[in-house]
């Protein structure tokens, strides 16, 4: 335009600032405030307004401000967008000040304005300065339509204080999809998933973001199943998944770790459009790891045309968590290879990689690497890994030498990490120490107190194992129990110990005992060291042969009889006798048996476990 000398008016400025804000052009949108100055437009309110909102959307909100004060004329218009620029910098102060300063320039504020400032303390969840505009709005009977409703909802939704949501949504005229997909949102962000179901089912009309925050609620929430049942009763709806819903789903997958429902999940993916989205393959590569399939995810990986940083690391983690370490050390090479640069994340798996290898001196390498080469400053995570590194190599005063010189403040996670190597390593006077750090942190914490328990069960100390459970008993604690899940046809069954609630209890008791007779002639006896109570040896017996993972296998036994192939999923640690049963049941039976359990995978073949029994 400029080229072909057409003239430039006063109007063909404030398009060209508001393509600079929508794209951050800061340089650029400085050439055009010093093209209309000598111009002499920058004096025209149109165009200070524009620039106001260039420079908030740039991050230069003091530059914003001082185009704001020297204004001679503002109007709603110009004061929403220098409010709106202090609320995406997070000054809520400034916010405040400019509504009273606002208020005495005679320029009455509108629904817009606080509709902007509440979506702001939403995100930021700031109720403090929420509940304070909402008293403004009150006091200066701001006329409340249906947008700054939902404003008011969205902005105690997101700051997690569901009383007032609720005594809002209850007084809605209408509750239409809006409010009622905010609720839902709100309350599975809270851990109430039950209340959020209540409005979902209460709706008559669901389009799929509310079918997508169900789905997202109960993933994040630990009921993997019930997303998937939402997702297909979505699908019966006649209602398309988008891409945000499907990575909901494929995560739900992936935390419930059943194979044959990934395999179907990625079926879908692959026929409906979906299996070039970067984001959903990153997804499906730790679904496939989660759900004990290697090659699944290699095969993702492989045949992705694009991969970023989370490709990559999400492939070392896959093999750091299956004890693959030396594919782990590979692909973390690869990744440097490609010029990928790892970010911190990358080696909080390349870490846990050396920590399960047993590999001391690499994890330190690159741990240097990481702060020396990278610049990356080490959080919690970082030393937590090298914590554990140094705990299951037997090398606990290093572990706690670490423990006490490191940056930051140790948390629950860190003294945990330092209290179960001492289990591990049967260190029990420094585990005795550790597991009171983590009750300093955490009073209620059922690890700890169940570990102090077990030392002294150990030592035959039965009169302090009682103090330790009645405390427990008094304050309500209990100990997670074992619960251990397995996918037979589409379907997943949970077993507890010593269940005797499935239908097919007898059959599976008696696999059980035929098992155990057939690891007998090779030399099995069962190990009772993990049985801390006080009872007679052939209880103890008992007792361990009825743990949850048995249960689940010999199940898996008597319904997949010709299968290669068994995976089991273990909400806790294996213990020493149910790795040692799987180990010589995968070679007397010739089978592969799988393990998930809290920290890693077991792969037992041939009477070996890829852990190297190093977990």
């Amino acid at each position: 335009m400029l080229n072909k000398s057409f003239p430039v008016d006063r109007f063909s400025i404030p398009p060209l600032l508001k393509a600079a804000s929508k794209s951050v052009a800061l340089s650029e949108g400085k050439m055009i405030h010093g093209f209309v100055s000598k111009l002499g437009f920058d004096s025209d309110p149109y165009v200070e307004t524009a620039l106001v909102g260039m420079y908030a959307a740039c991050g230069l909100i003091s530059e914003a401000r001082s185009v704001f004060d020297k204004m001679s004329q503002r109007d709603v218009v110009t004061w929403n967008i220098m409010i709106d620029g202090y609320c995406q910098s997070g000054l809520f102060d400034n916010v405040l000040s400019l509504l009273e300063e606002m208020k005495s320039s005679n320029t009455e504020p509108d629904g817009r304005i606080f509709t902007t400032i509440l979506s702001a303390c939403g995100r930021a969840r700031n109720l403090e300065i929420g509940n304070i505009v909402h008293g403004f709005i009150s006091e200066n009977n701001i006329a409340i339509d249906s947008y700054l409703e939902t404003a008011l909802l969205n902005m105690y939704a997101g700051c997690g204080a569901m009383d007032m949501a609720q005594t809002l949504y209850k007084k809605l005229k209408t509750k239409n999809v809006v409010s009622s997909t905010t609720m839902i949102s709100g309350y599975s962000k809270v851990g109430n998933i039950e209340a959020a179901r209540l409005i979902f089912d209460e709706m008559v009309d669901k389009d799929l973001v509310c079918w997508s925050a169900m789905i997202s609620g109960y993933a994040e929430s630990d009921k993997p199943q019930e997303a998937l049942k939402i997702f297909h009763e979505m699908q019966q709806y006649g209602i398309k998944p988008d891409l945000v819903t499907m990575l909901s789903v494929v995560s739900a997958c992936a935390h419930l770790g059943a194979l044959d429902q990934a395999k179907q999940i990625r079926k879908f993916v692959d026929e409906n459009g979906f299996g070039k989205a970067l984001p959903i393959n990153n997804a499906l590569i730790d679904m496939y790891a989660k759900c004990g399939n290697l090659e699944g995810a290699k095969e993702v990986f492989n045949r992705m045309y694009k991969k970023n940083v989370i490709s990559w690391t999400t492939m070392v983690s896959a093999f750091a968590v299956h004890g693959d370490v030396d594919n782990a050390l590979k692909y973390f090479q690869e990744m440097k290879f490609e010029n990928v640069k790892p970010n911190w994340v990358t080696f909080v798996g390349v870490l846990y990689a050396c920590s399960h290898g047993g590999l001391v001196e690499e994890g330190k390498k690159v741990f240097e690497s990481m702060v020396n080469e990278y610049g990356i400053t080490p959080k919690l995570e970082h030393y937590g890994c090298l914590i554990d590194l140094y705990g299951r190599a037997n090398r606990l005063r290093d572990a706690l030498e670490l423990v006490e010189t490191m940056p930051m403040a140790p948390n629950v996670v860190i003294w945990g990490s330092l209290m179960a190597a001492c289990r591990n390593h049967g260190e029990f006077e420094l585990g005795e120490y550790a597991a009171k750090q983590v009750l300093e942190l955490d009073p209620n914490h059922d690890g700890a107190h169940v570990f102090l328990s077990n030392i002294y069960a150990k030592e035959k100390r039965w009169e302090n194992v009682g103090e330790v459970r009645h405390f427990m008993k008094s304050k309500g604690i209990a100990k997670e129990r074992g619960c251990s899940m397995i996918e037979v046809d589409n379907e997943i069954h949970e077993f507890l110990t010593a269940d005797k609630f499935h239908k097919r209890t007898d059959e599976i008791y008696a696999k059980l005992y035929e098992v155990v007779e057939k690891l007998k002639e090779v030399g099995y006896t069962p190990n009772t060291s993990c049985v801390l109570v006080d009872l007679v040896e052939d209880e103890k017996r008992e007792v361990v042969l009825w743990h949850s993972e048995k249960l689940a296998l010999c199940y898996g036994l008597i319904s997949k009889e010709k299968q290669s192939c068994i995976c089991i999923i273990k909400n806790l640690r294996i213990c020493d006798d149910c790795h040692n049963f799987m180990k010589l049941a995968s070679k007397v039976l010739n089978l592969e048996i799988v393990v998930r359990d809290r920290s890693r995978f077991h792969h037992c073949r041939d009477g070996l476990c890829s852990c190297k029994d190093y977990w």
